[in-house]
């Protein structure tokens, strides 16, 4: 079987493409590199350097993907709100432009990326699947209409799909300039000698899920949940004073935070229910904070050698 991955170079992308590949799946990539590397790449892989909100038929026409794994996105929400007409590019017309593809080549099935930030300030927690939809940010909203076009291309064309509604990952190799992970830009500050930046007093909770365990969700969307939305997270509530206190141990240093006040777009609270993620993909996260942010710190201290040294294994 074959799985075309947009945004196979980047961050979550390339996780799910060595996943892929050890699942014994035939993988190929299209990634226009603005976020993505090529030393994310396996070998093994095809790849094709591409606008995805441009023409893919060509792409579709010669590899005849059984499914598609739609990856590519723009994922900061501070700048969907400087740039919210990229935004509405990257997230809403790209994606229908995958889905025309996919619906002409007969694709078997779509797994789309999309995010808790759909559910914009919640009325209750953990979060499960039937929360409204109600985003507060313009990444939410444009990844909200993305589904409600999904949503629609199932019904008109036959388009199978899975949905899945990432808390915040975090893991090796994701960008702290491009993708705006928290964890990442922390470990980014430390390795540089500087103080990591809190926006709001660091008591906001978010639901922290490894890459790892968000690459082995896709894979399990490709054949279970047809039609449907999931959580993927862990279910449990984590503070960002709580992120710092980790990090401090696997570094063993005391860390001294700068705080800011709060950003535009940015929810106090939220964990994500994933029950119907373990019921109906058969899936559940295997990695611990403390494993993964391990792992994840390890990794840039590979990545910058002469940065931050002590890190307990």
């Amino acid at each position: 079987m074959k799985v075309l991955v947009t945004g196979g170079a980047g961050f979550i992308g390339s996780h799910i493409v060595e996943e892929l590949v050890d699942s014994h799946y035939e993988v190929v990539v299209v990634d226009n590199l603005v976020t993505g590397h090529m030393k994310n790449l396996l070998p093994q892989v095809s790849f094709y350097k591409r606008d995805v909100r441009k023409d893919m038929d060509e792409v579709f026409a010669k590899e005849k993907p059984d499914y598609v794994i739609h990856q590519a996105a723009q994922v900061s929400v501070s700048q969907s709100f400087t740039d919210p007409l990229y935004d509405c590019e990257e997230n809403i017309v790209a994606t229908l432009n995958i889905l025309q593809s996919s619906a002409k080549h007969k694709v078997k099935k779509v797994v789309f990326a999309s995010t808790a930030a759909v559910y914009g300030n919640p009325s209750y927690l953990p979060i499960d699947e039937a929360h409204h939809v109600q985003p507060i940010s313009f990444y939410g909203l444009t990844k909200a209409h993305a589904e409600k076009y999904i949503h629609l291309f199932a019904h008109t064309h036959n388009l199978d799909f899975s949905i899945l509604r990432y808390a915040n990952v975090y893991g090796p190799r994701q960008d702290a300039h491009g993708e705006a992970g928290v964890i990442a830009l922390f470990i980014e500050k430390l390795i540089c000698g500087e103080s990591p930046v809190i926006f709001g007093d660091g008591n906001q909770t978010r639901d922290f899920v490894f890459v790892k365990d968000v690459a082995r969700a896709n894979v399990a969307a490709l054949e279970n949940g047809k039609n449907e939305i999931f959580n993927v997270g862990t279910g449990q509530e984590t503070s960002i004073n709580e992120i710092i206190d980790h990090l401090a141990v696997s570094l063993r240093r005391p860390i001294q935070p700068t705080l800011r006040p709060p950003r535009e777009g940015d929810i106090r609270s939220s964990v994500l229910k994933n029950d119907r993620a373990q019921s109906m993909l058969h899936w559940a996260p295997c990695y611990s904070l403390q494993e993964g942010l391990l792992k994840t710190v390890q990794f840039y201290q590979q990545e910058n050698p002469y940065g931050v040294q002590e890190v307990i294994s």
